[in-house]
């Protein structure tokens, strides 16, 4: 019994670093899938953050998802437009986060726990003995990425990354998502792929 106990909690600790290890090792590992016809000779320019309707009433969060962002613009060539002046390009970003509960019931094959498990003991038998297992939630992350022609409003480039991690705040891996969902900028490439990219310390 207490031999498979451990084998349960080493596994669980072994998931725990498999999802966590990229980051805790200057690294972060994201899926990516890019968009559009980017012109060929056309540099990056100048941009602006365009927020929309809704993103209004929202300005501390857009506002985060705006520093995070702007590394992965510079990296890519382009630059924030100067006050006054009239950008290249619009950026429309947005971000997703959701929590997914591991139910005991998930896997149909593999009894966890609830009622317990069998064991023999060397006084009477088999008996039934009581178990339960838990897992932590993974959270679910994805950023967007839209570049739009300001002069036209043709949208020309659009980049998407995603990731899990049992880690509950998004603020740590949105600069790194916004990093991988641009580094190919402007190649589309295919999609998904698998992006990884180093964190700042």
């Amino acid at each position: 019994m207490q031999r498979r106990h451990l084998l349960r909690t080493t596994t669980g600790a072994t998931a725990l670093v498999l999802l966590a290890g990229c980051a805790s090792l200057g690294e972060w590992s994201a899926e990516v899938s890019t968009f559009g016809d980017w012109p060929a000779g056309r540099a990056p320019g100048r941009y602006a953050f365009e927020r929309l309707p809704s993103q209004q009433t929202q300005a501390d969060a857009i506002q985060a998802l705006e520093d995070a962002a702007a590394p992965a613009l510079a990296a890519a060539g382009f630059q924030p437009v100067a006050a006054g002046a009239q950008p290249d390009v619009l950026v429309q970003l947005g971000a997703r986060v959701s929590r997914a509960d591991r139910s005991p019931w998930d896997d149909p094959l593999w009894w966890h726990g609830g009622f317990g498990y069998w064991h023999r003991s060397p006084w009477r038998g088999p008996v039934w003995g009581a178990t339960w297992r838990t897992e932590p939630p993974r959270f679910d992350r994805e950023v967007a990425v839209l570049i739009r022609d300001r002069a036209s409003g043709k949208p020309l480039f659009e980049a998407r990354a995603s990731s899990e991690s049992f880690q509950s705040s998004a603020a740590p891996v949105l600069q790194p998502l916004f990093a991988a969902a641009l580094m190919d900028f402007p190649k589309p490439g295919i999609n998904p792929r698998r992006v990884v990219v180093p964190t700042t310390p």
